[in-house]
């Protein structure tokens, strides 16, 4: 069988409310969720055994991890299909570790993906959607990589209103941030659901006015872990063609939404500085 590859896009919240929380203390959230271009990719080629390999430009991020997202996620789609779990995996690592952007979930769902085929197994949705809940709030959201409203603890997916062709720029400043910690920050009150128009948007113009109506509830504590965050949105608030400038997840990285991804590719290439990851372009296609 030859090698088998995967993307792993970026996960992106236009918006994050903390809207609840639960008895055993999850929060309960409502965001709008895109996918970048940038991201994560996984190989996969024959082996008697599983095993990964990490490679790219975050992977020693990872090398202190004792068990991957990737490894669990393979195990768990073996023990449903009740099959050995095999495969020598290499993680291309592209994107910066614990920032907001979905990077170890998106890994987790792309393993679930591309191990599928690769074992030549068809899990039904709903089981697929079992085990991506019990690796990570994001990772069910990842399993599609598809623009979605997100609810509950990460569990509740809907179709998100039909969505322009728009540019991004994620910028992150080095700087690694415990989400568990950011709750544990956070002291501002419930917010409410926002609302967005049944019909979505022809327009990135109106798609961002929609959006300056809502907004970030974990940027504030992040910013008083990170102060680092504030310069990220001031840069990106300040380049040219940025219509709205907002933090990811619980950070610390941050996206510009722009016209269009050779605008936000322009602006991109202008706010690099030593430290900082910065990429440009549009929404991920599948």
């Amino acid at each position: 069988m030859p090698d088998l590859t995967e993307f792993a896009p970026a996960k992106i919240n236009l918006h994050l409310h903390v809207v609840g929380r639960r008895e055993d203390g999850y929060h309960l959230l409502d965001s709008l969720v895109v996918f970048a271009g940038a991201g994560d990719r996984l190989i996969v080629s024959p082996s008697d055994t599983l095993s990964l390999r990490l490679t790219g430009s975050f992977a020693a991020g990872l090398e202190a991890e004792a068990d991957n997202l990737v490894l669990r996620a393979a195990r768990a789609l073996a023990e449903l299909a009740g099959i050995l779990p095999t495969g020598a995996l290499v993680l291309e690592k592209n994107l910066p570790v614990a920032s907001g952007i979905g990077g170890g979930s998106a890994d987790a769902a792309a393993a679930l993906r591309l191990l599928s085929r690769f074992w030549g197994i068809a899990p039904a949705s709903d089981e697929l959607s079992r085990i991506a809940q019990r690796l990570g709030a994001d990772v069910p959201v990842c399993i599609g990589s598809q623009p979605a409203v997100m609810a509950g603890i990460g569990e509740i997916l809907k179709p998100a209103p039909a969505l322009p062709a728009a540019g991004l720029v994620l910028l992150n400043p080095g700087v690694a941030i415990s989400t568990p910690s950011v709750f544990r920050a956070r002291s501002a009150a419930f917010s409410a659901p926002a609302r967005f128009p049944e019909q979505g948007w022809r327009t990135v113009e109106s798609l961002a006015d929609s959006l300056r109506a809502t907004g970030n509830d974990l940027e504030p504590p992040a910013r008083a872990l990170a102060p680092a965050i504030g310069d990220c949105l001031d840069t990106l608030a300040s380049a040219p063609g940025c219509l709205l400038a907002r933090m990811s997840g619980s950070g610390a990285t941050c996206f510009g939404l722009f016209a269009s991804a050779e605008i936000a590719s322009a602006a991109a290439s202008a706010i690099a500085r030593p430290g900082w990851w910065v990429w440009g372009g549009g929404l991920h296609a599948s």
